[in-house]
């Protein structure tokens, strides 16, 4: 008889055990897609490449209603010299209310993930655990993104133009409005199809004739 009253005892302890991982699981599940919710990566881009080093402007949106927040990208700058953090500065509030930061920073491979504070609580971004990479992403929950490819000083004819945008529908119309005199007066041209990127966005293209241009300081375009 003691016997049966100490399985049953057991039996139930570990059913009991059994609920409690299923609810710690499920709550650590809830609380890990939240998280994801509230830091995201809005865009990136390369700026400047040198000697096999480049430079990265990363443009990070966060969805948090916490007064004191804290925005930072977390890098390897180079495998022998371990990881840095560069402080993210805030650049400006949509329409939704949802906030976005800039940061930049110097990496050999331009691994990365988003680090984000608040309320004391530190919440990562980090591609699914695959992490970020400068030279493949260029687009996260942005709508649109331009691609840096060069430097205006060389040429200015045939000055290439590249936009990654979300594939929101068929059928669309993708423009660059490009000015020379500070914006003053500006051309729009119209971009064409190049290509559907492994994640479902596209790359549109153009080039810009601007052989006329005395001063590339007044060269500015948006997509």
């Amino acid at each position: 008889m003691k016997q049966k009253v100490i399985t049953k005892k057991i039996v139930a302890m570990i059913f009991a055990f059994a609920i409690a991982i299923g609810v710690f699981f499920v709550t650590s599940s809830d609380i890990a897609k939240a998280a994801t919710d509230k830091v995201s990566l809005y865009s990136s881009g390369i700026t400047y490449t040198r000697h096999g080093i480049s430079s990265y402007e990363v443009f990070i949106k966060t969805t948090d209603s916490a007064v004191s927040q804290k925005v930072s990208v977390h890098y390897l700058y180079m495998p022998t010299l371990g990881w840095c953090d560069a402080q993210a500065e805030y650049v400006t509030t949509l329409d939704d209310g949802s906030k976005i930061w800039k940061a930049n920073f110097t990496s050999y491979n331009g691994q990365y993930a988003i680090k984000y504070e608040a309320d004391g609580e530190t919440i990562w971004d980090n591609n699914n655990g695959n992490d970020y990479y400068g030279t493949e992403k260029v687009i996260g929950t942005a709508p649109i993104a331009a691609e840096r490819l060069s430097s205006l000083r060389g040429t200015l004819v045939g000055y290439q133009i590249n936009a990654v945008l979300q594939n929101y529908a068929y059928d669309k119309n993708v423009f660059v409005r490009y000015t020379t005199d500070g914006w003053n007066t500006y051309t729009d041209q119209a971009l064409a199809y190049s290509e559907t990127n492994t994640d479902g966005t596209e790359t549109w293209t153009t080039k810009l004739s601007l052989e006329s241009l005395q001063d590339y300081k007044d060269f500015e375009y948006a997509i």
